[in-house]
């Protein structure tokens, strides 16, 4: 796994609240949370590392997350 700089752990964490704000508050799980953290980290990993390029990706993923647990 690659290493992250302590500006862009920040970053990463401020996008996982800020779409996390956007799931519905019955899919609002640690299941949920720890899958979009889990993109968000492979979207970082894959050289995608400012805030507004990782929000879209990570809003994007939503769907797609969501669906897993309906």
């Amino acid at each position: 796994m690659p290493a992250f700089s302590p500006a862009l752990i920040t970053i990463m964490r401020t996008v996982l609240e800020e779409a996390m704000t956007r799931v519905p508050a019955e899919q609002a799980t640690t299941a949920t949370k720890a899958y979009l953290a889990e993109f968000i980290l492979k979207a970082a990993a894959g050289g995608l590392t400012n805030y507004e390029g990782l929000i879209a990706a990570a809003v994007s993923q939503l769907p797609t997350i969501l669906s897993m647990f309906t």
